[in-house]
C-alpha cells in the first residue's frame, strides 16, 4: 500500500507543486488550505506524513502542529515556511516536528526529508509493536487484588530510572516483574542483563559483574566484558542479591554511587549508565541485622520496593494461570489446546504450591504433553504421581507431606548451587553434617535424581 501524505498550505501553487512531485514518486497525496481543514480531515483519516506550512490564515502552523501532536502524536510532520527563522524552527522541533524546510522548496530536499520521515515512522511503529509483543510475553496473569496492585506499581515504577528491589518466594515471578519494568520503561530498546547471584561461585562473581583483563587470574585467557558493561544504558537484574558476599556488596555499592568500576586486573575506570533492579527471596532487613548484608547497600537498592505474593495467597488466579499455560504451551507444541474440568481446577486450587507459579507451570506442561485425551481430569494427576513418585495432592499423613516437600526443596537448592554441599547448607541455615544425613535419608543422588520411594 502506497504511503499517504497530507499537504497543508494556503498557496494553491505550492499545494499543486508538492502534490505533483510526491505523486510522481508513488505517494498518495491529499491537500488542504488551512489548519482547521487539516484537523477535520485527521478526525477521519490517518496519513503517514503531514507537510505543514507555518504561515496559515486563521490557525497558524505552530498551533496546528500542537493540535496534530495531541490528536495523533505518531504522525511525522515536516514544517515549511517562506519566512523561516531559527526561533520558529526551534519551537516547531520542540513541539515534535520532524524537519523544517524553507521556501523556495528544493525538490531533492523535500523528497529526501519525506523518505527519511516515513522510514523513521515505520521503524518507530515496528519498535512499538515489538515492545507490545514483548509486554504480552512478559505478562503478569491474574486479577487478584495483590496482582492488580502490583501491576499498577510496575507501570508507575517503569517510567523512572530508580532502583527497584523485588521480594518474594522462589517461583513467584520476580524475574517477570524485572522484565516488565524494563520493557515498559524508557530503556526498553537497550540491553536487559541478568545475574543469578546465588548460582555464581563467590570467586567468579566479581569477574562476572565487572569483567576481567587478559591474564588477570588463572584461566583468564582473554579480556572479558562484565555484566555492568554489557548492560550500559540498559538494565542490570541482580537476582537473589541476598546471596552476594559482603566483599562483592562493597564493590557493587561503589558502582552504584559512582557509576564507575575497573575490570578485575585492570586499572582503567569504565563509566556506565545502568539501571539496577534486584530481587531476593530473603528478608534483607533481617539479613542486615544479622550482619550478612550491608545496610548502606540495602538502602541504595530499596528505593522502590515491590513484593510478589505467593500463589497460595492468591488462589483465585489459579484458573487464569492454568488457562494461560494451556494455551501458550499448546501453541508452543503446535497442538490444539486441551480442556481442563472444573473438578480438576478445584483440585489444583487446593494444593499448597510450595514452588509457586514455576511449580504450576511445570505441572501443566507435563499434563499437556502426557495426557492422551483432549480433556484433563483429576485422574490425570494420579497418572503423574504414579510415573514420577510425586504426590501433589494427597498424602496419608502430615509427616509424609512434610518429608516430601523437604526432599524436593533440598534437591532444588542443591541444583541451584551446583551441588555445593557447604554453600547449600549455609543457605538452608543447617549444619553441613545435618544436610549430609538428609541427603542420605531421602536417597538424593549426586546426579540430581531421587530414588522413587517414599521418604
Amino acid at each position: 500500500m502506497e504511503p499517504s501524505v497530507l499537504v497543508v498550505d494556503d498557496e494553491e501553487g505550492i499545494r499543486e507543486s508538492l502534490s505533483g512531485i510526491l505523486e510522481d514518486e508513488g505517494y498518495g497525496v491529499v491537500t488542504v488550505g488551512s489548519g482547521e481543514d487539516a484537523l477535520r480531515l485527521l478526525q477521519e483519516q490517518t496519513p503517514d506524513l503531514v507537510i505543514l506550512d507555518v504561515w496559515l490564515p486563521g490557525m497558524d502552523g505552530i498551533q496546528t502542529l500542537r493540535e496534530i501532536k495531541t490528536l495523533k502524536r505518531d504522525i511525522p510532520v515536516i514544517m515549511i515556511s517562506g519566512h523561516g527563522n531559527i526561533e520558529v524552527a526551534v519551537k516547531a522541533t520542540r513541539i515534535g516536528a520532524y524537519d523544517f524546510l524553507e521556501k523556495p522548496l528544493s525538490l531533492e530536499r523535500v523528497l529526501l526529508s519525506t523518505r527519511r520521515a516515513l522510514e523513521r515512522s515505520a521503524l518507530e511503529r515496528e519498535n512499538r509493536e515489538l515492545r507490545e509483543n514483548l509486554t504480552g510475553k512478559w505478562k503478569f496473569i491474574g486479577e487478584s487484588p495483590s496482582i492488580r496492585t502490583l501491576r499498577a506499581q510496575i507501570e508507575l515504577a517503569a517510567q523512572s530510572n530508580s532502583r527497584v528491589l523485588i521480594s518474594g518466594e522462589s517461583g513467584t515471578g520476580k524475574e517477570l516483574v524485572a522484565r516488565l519494568l524494563h520493557s515498559l520503561g524508557n530503556r526498553a530498546e537497550k540491553p536487559f542483563v541478568e545475574v543469578n547471584c546465588a548460582a555464581m561461585p563467590h570467586e567468579l562473581i566479581e569477574s562476572e559483574l565487572f569483567g576481567h583483563e587478559k591474564g588477570s587470574f588463572t584461566g583468564a585467557f582473554e579480556k572479558k566484558k562484565g555484566k555492568f558493561e554489557l548492560a550500559d544504558r540498559g538494565t542490570l537484574f541482580l537476582d537473589e542479591i541476598g546471596d552476594m558476599s559482603l566483599q562483592t556488596q562493597a564493590k557493587v555499592l561503589r558502582v552504584i554511587e559512582t557509576q564507575e568500576f575497573q575490570r578485575v586486573g585492570g586499572n582503567t575506570n569504565i563509566k556506565v549508565d545502568v539501571r539496577i533492579i534486584s530481587a531476593t527471596n530473603k528478608n534483607l532487613a533481617e539479613e542486615v541485622k544479622k550482619g550478612t548484608f550491608r545496610d548502606d547497600l540495602f538502602f541504595r537498592l530499596n528505593v522502590i520496593p515491590l513484593s510478589v505474593s505467593p500463589l497460595r495467597e492468591r488462589r483465585e488466579d489459579i484458573p487464569l494461570l492454568v488457562e494461560h499455560f494451556i494455551q501458550s504451551l499448546a501453541a508452543e507444541y503446535g497442538q490444539p489446546p486441551k480442556r481442563i474440568t472444573e473438578e480438576a481446577l478445584r483440585r489444583l486450587a487446593q494444593h499448597a504450591w510450595p514452588g509457586n507459579i514455576r511449580e504450576l507451570r511445570n505441572l501443566i506442561e507435563r499434563l499437556v504433553i502426557m495426557t492422551p485425551s483432549q480433556v484433563i481430569t483429576p485422574e490425570n494427576f494420579a497418572f503423574m504421581r504414579s510415573h514420577e513418585g510425586s504426590d501433589y495432592f494427597t498424602y496419608r499423613t502430615l509427616k509424609e507431606a512434610r518429608d516430601s516437600f523437604e526432599r524436593d526443596f533440598i534437591l532444588k537448592k542443591l541444583e541451584e548451587n551446583n551441588w555445593n554441599i557447604s554453600r547449600t547448607a549455609e543457605l538452608l541455615d543447617i549444619e553441613r553434617s545435618n544436610l549430609h544425613r538428609k541427603i542420605k535419608a531421602y536417597n538424593i543422588q549426586a546426579a540430581g535424581e531421587t530414588l522413587n520411594r517414599k521418604p
